[in-house]
């Protein structure tokens, strides 16, 4: 190892990467895996966790515009009350102890919306609700005439125990106005996002990367990430989440991704991140068993969710099915050496 390798290694060890030795790293992977695989296993052993939860998605009908999608439609579907309690009564039998809730942006629909589905879920069943990302929430705050704040101390009263730290995509506002330009700003993303911190509402945070970002994104998008949480310390977990490119228009102008690109971008988040965020997910739906799998040698403890459903990957070209049994997360754990557990969202495990 060189003295230039060494000096980024011991700022690893000390969660000071800077941009520049972040961009040495990435152009020796053998290093670059090394080194995450050494801080995952220092930030969180061989054990490697998953939840039993439940994607719904409320409706595929969006005023948003984001190059992206292929989930949208003109004429979609929005469920009712009466359907979603049915999902989440599956999902609770079947041994959940998370419902994730998210869809497209409604025309007109307030906080109210938004609240009578967080109310109504908790009153007929004890279960964690991890629900709407920070353009949901900054959506149902402008629709109802407050603030971001005042959105959040409602959403929290009604039931809300965590969100999804979606819609961050790359917080890069030259990259927003061309894939996403109706979105909320990168300040907005932030704003949102470390309010909800402040009042003590849980967060993920996630990264779209393989479209038309360069690493230099993905590195602005990471250190920003971790100036967040050295500040609030609201992030459970890291998320990277590789684009789709069936059935949209980036599609046609993506720069297309690999295997060992979608490696370097887990083993990055976990030395970037480190020591500030403890858990780096892995998306199996978007990454592949197999991939996911080679992930957990780069630097990630966690592989998410079993789903149960999950629409907005498959529309997008995604092909791995929309569930995955605990029975397999803990094979395809086990076969990596790893100890399979089963976590809360909050990543108590059980």
């Amino acid at each position: 190892m060189d003295l230039e390798s060494a000096d980024v290694v011991e700022r690893a060890r000390t969660g000071k990467v800077t941009k520049e030795g972040a961009l040495h790293m990435v152009h020796d992977t053998s290093l670059l895996f090394k080194i995450a695989d050494e801080l995952r296993s220092e930030a969180a052993g061989d054990v490697v966790t998953y939840v039993i939860n439940r994607n719904i998605n409320f409706t595929n009908t969006c005023i948003g515009n984001c190059a992206f999608c292929a989930f949208k439609k003109e004429r979609g579907y929005v469920l009712s009350m009466e359907q979603i309690l049915q999902k989440v009564e599956e999902a609770v039998a079947r041994g959940a102890t998370e419902i994730c809730i998210q869809g497209g942006l409604l025309k007109g629909a307030t906080l109210d919306f938004y609240c009578e589905m967080l109310a109504c879920i908790k009153s007929h069943f004890d279960v964690h609700l991890h629900a709407f990302s920070p353009m949901e929430v900054f959506h149902a705050a402008e629709n109802s005439n407050v603030d971001v704040q005042d959105a959040l101390k409602t959403l929290k009263r009604s039931g809300l125990d965590s969100m999804p730290g979606t819609a961050a995509e790359v917080l890069d506002d030259d990259i927003r106005r061309k894939i996403c330009p109706s979105k909320v700003s990168a300040a907005q993303w932030i704003d949102t996002i470390t309010t909800a911190h402040r009042m003590k509402i849980p967060t993920t945070a996630t990264i779209m990367y393989g479209h038309i970002e360069t690493l230099e994104h993905w590195i602005n998008h990471l250190l920003l990430i971790r100036d967040i949480q050295k500040k609030t310390k609201g992030f459970t977990e890291f998320i990277p989440l590789s684009f789709m490119p069936e059935n949209n228009g980036l599609g046609e102008i993506a720069r297309g991704l690999t295997s060992m690109d979608s490696l370097k971008m887990h083993a990055l988040s976990r030395v970037l991140l480190y020591p500030y965020i403890t858990n780096i997910q892995a998306s199996w739906v978007k990454l592949g068993r197999k991939l996911a799998r080679e992930t957990l040698f780069c630097g990630v403890n966690d592989l998410g969710g079993t789903l149960m459903e999950e629409h907005i990957t498959r529309s997008a070209g995604g092909t791995e099915g929309e569930y995955m049994s605990p029975e397999e997360f803990e094979e395809i754990i086990a076969s990596a050496g790893r100890i399979p557990r089963r976590r809360t969202t909050l990543y108590e495990l059980i």
